[in-house]
């Protein structure tokens, strides 16, 4: 019997060599999913013939001869707002499900491209936040997905639904997408490593647009080094997102095996006040020190508009969706609503009143506020010069230190429904994701322990513009150290 605890690399190594085929893989994945995903709840479309197809083409490609890719028989999951031939792409919305039908994609975003081109086996879309707006994922228009470590817990948002699939190890790896924190606080609440890229590292080309000038895609899996591995096969230059950079891209897993000895870690003061949990504060710190005894210098370094990060994100973050969000009018995608005696204008009212769910209403209503003739400047264009803000504390930072130690979220995760009634409450659950998100800069959430009820708490790194290499080197350090310490217990799953 094949076990699901293996790493994406121990996956692809042993593929590779003929020790297992990639069919016997996907098949110990989809036992453990039809185990686990009736709680769990984390997918919204698995195809068990198509996964296991898939797998099979990996397998016949070897019995070929022909090498096989660095993902050589590695499941991985997607977040249902990546597109997809395979499989239907609905956002976790309503709006994308027409007469029973969800939409499909008639093309494969960038990254789908290049996880195919690296023998990846695609396993099914992920449950998330209606269109990612949300950061519990009980704002999904299809169902609530459960955090596996304790069910009656959310396992945060908008990438539940891949974070909480490598959790219960029903894949090693996933991918999401990250905004504001949509891949690093999910991560942190379920003890997976997630990274956030550098705007501009991976192709947005096939990513369905909440905000596009913050949108990311991004790996989470149970080690660094597997998403460290994703990370690198998915990024560089596509000629199809002009966003896209033509940076060359460190080798991210090699940095994996270095040690983290002589970097510098900044940790800021304005990350650790009101507001953080006591046993959160303590994890993250525990981690810190243990990086201080591994042969980091640790500097306390000030970022001064921390404050207006959570602001000024959902000024410019809704302004963008309700501008992307135009396009779901009945006409083009998804469901239609057609009143007898109207317009189009009532067409389009009714077709995006019952489409789409409460959150994404409140976003596009806001976003269209700030938007207005009257208000562009009072708001929006406050909230651009609020940006750059935030950017230049960073750009100053980085002058000192090479990497920024923080916590993940102040919290562990909440009990479902405890804050869904309060939209101000679950944004401010994104204050410390926000920032690193508005500059553009990589940033990773690793494990660093657990609270006292045992659920997971994660340590973010927050790293200089296209060096996603040093917050893995540093990732792996804390990741090896964990392993040899009394924090590397994990409750029963």
């Amino acid at each position: 019997m094949v076990s699901t605890e293996l790493s994406v690399p121990e996956i692809a190594r042993r593929v590779r060599s003929g020790e297992l085929h990639a069919e016997q893989v996907a098949s110990a994945c989809l036992a453990r999913a039809r185990e686990q995903d009736p709680l769990v709840r984390a997918f919204v479309h698995v195809d068990e013939a198509s996964v296991l197809e898939c797998a099979r083409a990996v397998d016949e490609k070897r019995a070929r001869g022909l090498a096989l890719g660095p993902l050589a028989g590695v499941p991985i999951a997607i977040k249902d707002s990546i597109c997809t031939v395979d499989a239907p792409t609905t956002c976790a919305s309503k709006a994308l499900v027409r007469d029973g039908k969800p939409w499909r994609s008639p093309y494969d975003a960038t990254a789908i491209e290049r996880l195919l081109h690296a023998d990846a086996v695609l396993f099914g879309k992920t449950n998330l936040d209606e269109f990612a707006m949300g950061s519990s994922t009980e704002n999904s228009g299809m169902f609530c997905t459960r955090n596996p470590w304790d069910p009656t817990r959310v396992p945060g948002g908008s990438s539940g639904g891949s974070a909480a699939a490598v959790a219960a190890r029903m894949v090693p790896a996933a991918l999401g997408s990250d905004t504001g924190g949509s891949i690093r606080q999910p991560a942190s609440f379920t003890a997976t490593v997630g990274i956030k890229p550098t705007y501009g590292r991976v192709s947005r080309y096939g990513l369905v647009a909440f905000a596009s000038s913050l949108d990311q895609i991004g790996p989470i899996a149970s080690d660094v080094a597997g998403a460290a591995r994703l990370l690198e096969v998915m990024a560089g230059r596509d000629d199809r997102d002009a966003t896209s950079s033509r940076t060359p891209v460190p080798p991210m897993e090699q940095a994996c095996s270095l040690d983290a000895h002589g970097l510098r870690i900044g940790v800021p003061d304005e990350y650790f006040g009101e507001g953080l949990d006591t046993q959160v504060e303590g994890c993250v710190r525990g981690a810190i020190d243990a990086l201080r005894v591994a042969g980091c210098s640790v500097e306390r370094i000030r970022l001064p508009h921390t404050s207006l990060a959570v602001a000024t994100y959902y000024v410019l973050a809704t302004a963008e969706a309700a501008s992307n969000l135009a396009r779901f009018d009945g006409i083009r995608f998804g469901s239609s609503i057609r009143p007898d005696a109207g317009d189009v204008e009532a067409m389009y009212a009714a077709t995006r009143g019952a489409g789409f769910g409460r959150e994404v209403k409140r976003r596009i209503m806001l976003g269209t506020y700030v938007l207005s003739a009257g208000y562009y400047d009072a708001y929006y264009v406050r909230a651009q010069r609020a940006r750059s803000l935030v950017a230049a504390d960073f750009t100053r930072a980085f002058e000192q230190v090479d990497v920024i130690a923080v916590p993940t979220a102040p919290t562990a995760a909440w009990r479902l429904g405890e804050k869904l009634d309060d939209p101000l409450a679950m944004y401010l659950a994104d204050v410390y994701t926000l920032p690193a998100s508005l500059a553009g800069l990589p940033a990773l959430s690793v494990p660093c322990g657990w609270t006292n009820d045992g659920l997971p708490v994660g340590l973010q790194l927050m790293g200089r513009r296209w060096r996603e290499d040093e917050l893995c080197q540093v990732a792996a350090t804390w990741e090896r150290i964990r392993m040899m310490t009394d924090q590397s217990l994990e409750p029963e799953r």
